[in-house]
């Protein structure tokens, strides 16, 4: 490998090639150790003027001599009207283009005429408070004329609202805050929408699944306010790297959306590095520790004098990777790398932040909180301790690092489940496979329904609202009526302003219930019931749906929040709460639970290969009847515990499988073997399907049967985690021909004997992965889709 900056790395790739060698001793496989080096080439930056050049004063306080041509491209798009989603690079200077149209319009507002006009007032929208303050300091730094920024969110008192409301013309909050704290008071906020010009939502990429599909709604809320008080403003979506970026913006928002993907920002040589632990034991597929080489890796980056950020996926991990790389570091460097995760006060992140930022810090181990946007300037390198989840995740990462001039090296460190190994066996992919597209479902009813019902309170509901809600609008109001949650009646809806002469009344449904519903409406549930997870004192943790409450959050449950862990002490149906105290992680759980199926419809099919594929809605029947501790870092078995818990019901999408006779006679797969090899290749499926839509295999289930009455055959079936889906289900249908050649590919390139989490085992499995048929999975797959047995693989 050669390259203009390899030589800055040597010692590190040195050190990596030493760290790949097996203890049992001889030379590495092919899929151990250093598996391979990337060089991605430096890039000149481009520059590119707008149509209108910006006024001086604002200019001179952006501080930038050019632009540059995604910049000025989008920039030019914004400031005619045309909503926007820029998906370029990390750091790539997509948040300039809303400071520079938010000081343009401001410019203008104030100099328009003989004298000023209203101001442009703007909304910006972050999905954390962290981040929103973030950036809200960068647009304050930047002193722009006419400019009032502030910040609107659950931090805020109510003095400081007040003022907001009164005097900010750019206001920074998040969705929740939007959607439970602005909306439903959009009375007090009439000046403020009347005025507003843009709305700026950062961060695209995680409007995705069942927050997506409210937060869709949420903007449709807002859009409507904004026409009733007399304003169009004009949207930019910022954005990683995803597929379909405008796609998503256009769900979200439903506005044509032009993406700008062409990024112009220079960028240093890069290089990626593909690192899988060596084996311990072949026979099991049993590898050394991911996290342990990922302290290794960040301990020789700092040694070495190289800024490091090394993201893992748990607040525990962070704390023992950044302990384990203090360790072995001299005693006069390991004060300089330092833990950075959700959990701490917001005064220490900010403190960390800034020592990043400065260079006072050479490290700092991190959970995905600083995947976001906040900036902690220039970094040399980025280790992750295992794949994030998706390619975007990934290269989201990897962009972490990497000065715009100099070199920077990103080490992927490979967990043992299945999408780590088949990026360790398939290389290529990583660098070749486009980023997975983001999904939403607006037309989930479960989603849909109580949105509706927020929307009605805020104004009634008339025919005209179809323009927001399309086709969706009459069956989501029929159900509300239905559920006397809204009533008929004649009213006056007009544009604020408008005149009232020769206006007739129109048919409305309006809002029946006591109070604003917003407040009981999380837009991070897929369902009107929602259980709350709290400690004994009474402080929120988090929400689950009420539908996966009993195997998320069972008594003795291990329950992790933002990488926090927590002992789930009772469940409480009645009260609808969960009570939860802290826990050291030190054990996971795993429940055990009896599910079955229903189809409730079929929406399409197609064929596979020789499998036929549908899609559709379920219902899925579960009941959990106990739970296995286990030790959470050897995976030893600690206790097992019955529970007496009632059966649940989810209504969801999926997408299911059927194997025919003559499948299953070409796979020469026994009878007495079919079930393990329809687990296994369930298990596999759901493992290799965040490679093609943007998901969390923890979103997801799935269900295998010898014999499914509505199908009439075997069947595996993947469903949507959450009531009504977020999409996956979909997706997962569009992908089914890719989707299945992955998970073959991944089964086969594994070279355990019987099955392994690398390929046919499930974290998640309430069966306690039984049973299990590795060959006979291979081989219902190769039958599936046409491919002959290779000679050597057991099949009997």
């Amino acid at each position: 490998m050669s390259g203009a900056g390899f030589g800055h790395f040597a010692a590190v790739l040195a050190e990596l090639e030493r760290l790949g060698e097996p203890e049992r001793g001889g030379e590495p496989t092919d899929a151990e150790g250093l598996i391979r080096v990337e060089h991605l080439p430096a890039r000149a930056a481009r520059h590119a003027d707008t149509a209108l050049p910006l006024p001086p004063s604002v200019r001179d306080r952006l501080g930038v001599a050019d632009l540059w041509s995604h910049q000025a491209r989008a920039l030019d798009l914004v400031r005619q009207g045309h909503s926007v989603a820029i998906a370029t690079g990390t750091a790539s200077g997509k948040s300039l283009v809303y400071q520079a149209a938010i000081g343009d319009a401001a410019h203008v507002a104030a100099t328009a005429g003989d004298a000023p006009g209203a101001p442009a007032n703007a909304l910006l929208l972050f999905p954390t408070k962290a981040l929103a303050h973030d950036q809200l300091r960068a647009l304050t730094e930047l002193d722009l004329p006419g400019v009032v920024a502030a910040a609107y969110d659950g931090d805020s008192s109510p003095e400081e609202r007040t003022w907001v409301r009164r005097n900010a013309t750019v206001v920074f909050t998040n969705p929740d805050m939007l959607h439970v704290g602005m909306l439903p008071a959009h009375a007090r906020w009439a000046t403020f929408l009347r005025n507003l010009r843009y709305v700026v939502v950062d961060e695209l990429h995680t409007l995705r699944g069942i927050f997506g599909s409210h937060v869709a709604h949420v903007l449709r809320r807002l859009r409507r306010l904004c026409a009733f008080y007399g304003s169009d403003p004009t949207f930019v979506f910022c954005s990683a790297t995803i597929g379909r970026p405008a796609h998503l913006a256009a769900a979200l928002s439903g506005l044509d959306v032009t993406e700008i993907l062409d990024d112009g920002a220079p960028r240093g040589d890069r290089y990626v590095a593909l690192f899988n632990p060596p084996l311990l034991d072949a026979r099991t597929g049993a590898r050394e520790s991911t996290t342990r080489l990922t302290a290794a890796i960040t301990a020789a980056l700092v040694g070495a004098d190289h800024r490091t950020i090394a993201f893992t996926r748990s607040r525990r991990a962070t704390e023992v990777v950044a302990a384990e790389v203090a360790r072995r570091l001299p005693p006069a460097d390991a004060g300089l790398v330092r833990p950075y995760r959700a959990g701490y006060l917001a005064t220490e992140r900010r403190a960390i932040e800034a020592e990043l930022f400065s260079g006072r810090l050479k490290g700092v181990v991190a959970t995905s909180a600083l995947e976001l946007g906040v900036d902690i300037g220039g970094l040399d390198a980025s280790v992750m301790s295992g794949f994030p989840g998706t390619i975007a995740s990934l290269w989201q990462q990897i962009g972490r690092a990497g000065r715009r001039t100099g070199p920077s090296l990103a080490v992927l460190v490979a967990g043992t489940d299945q999408l780590d190994q088949y990026l360790m066996t398939h290389p290529d992919e990583v660098f070749t496979r486009p980023p997975e597209p983001a999904v939403v479902n607006p037309a989930n009813p479960f989603v849909l329904d109580p949105q509706l019902a927020c929307a009605a309170f805020e104004q009634p509901l008339t025919s005209d609202d179809a323009v927001w809600w399309g086709d969706l609008l009459d069956d989501g109001v029929r159900r509300l009526v239905l559920a006397d949650r809204l009533r008929f009646r004649p009213v006056r809806v007009l544009r604020r302003g408008a005149s009232t002469e020769g206006d007739e009344p129109k048919v409305a449904a309006v809002w029946s219930g006591r109070g604003d519903p917003a407040p009981d409406i999380g837009l991070r549930s897929g369902s009107g019931g929602e259980i709350r997870i709290a400690l004994p004192s009474g402080v929120l943790v988090g929400t689950v749906d009420s539908a996966r409450a009993a195997a998320t959050v069972h008594p003795g449950a291990s329950y992790l929040h933002q990488g926090q862990a927590y002992r789930v002490q009772l469940l409480d149906y009645d009260d609808r709460a969960a009570i939860v105290e802290p826990d050291n992680g030190a054990t996971t759980t795993r429940p055990r639970s009896s599910s079955d199926l229903d189809l409730l419809g079929t929406d399409r099919t197609r064929q596979v290969g020789a499998l036929t594929l549908s899609l559709g809605p379920v219902a899925v029947r579960s009941q959990v009847v106990g739970y296995q501790r286990t030790d959470s870092f050897t995976g030893e078995v600690i206790e097992n515990v019955d529970l007496e818990l009632p059966p649940s019901t989810l209504v969801t999408r999926s997408f299911w499988y059927t194997f025919d006779a003559g499948v299953v006679a070409a796979s020469g797969v026994s009878p007495e073997r079919l079930p393990g090899a329809l687990h296994a290749l369930e298990h596999a499926a759901i493992g290799l399907l965040p490679l093609f839509t943007i998901c969390d295999r923890w979103d997801v289930g799935g269900i295998s049967t010898l014999w499914l009455d509505d199908t009439g055959a075997p069947t595996v079936a993947i469903y949507d985690g959450y009531p009504g889906g977020a999409g996956v289900a979909e997706l997962g249908f569009d992908a089914a021909d890719r989707h299945l050649a992955a998970t073959l590919a991944a089964i086969e390139a594994c070279g355990c004997l019987a099955g392994c989490p690398s390929c046919v085992q499930s974290p998640k499995c309430g069966n306690g992965n039984e049973p299990l048929d590795k060959a006979g999975a291979v081989a219902l797959l190769r039958a599936g889709l046409s491919i002959p047995r290779p000679p050597w693989w057991p099949t009997r």
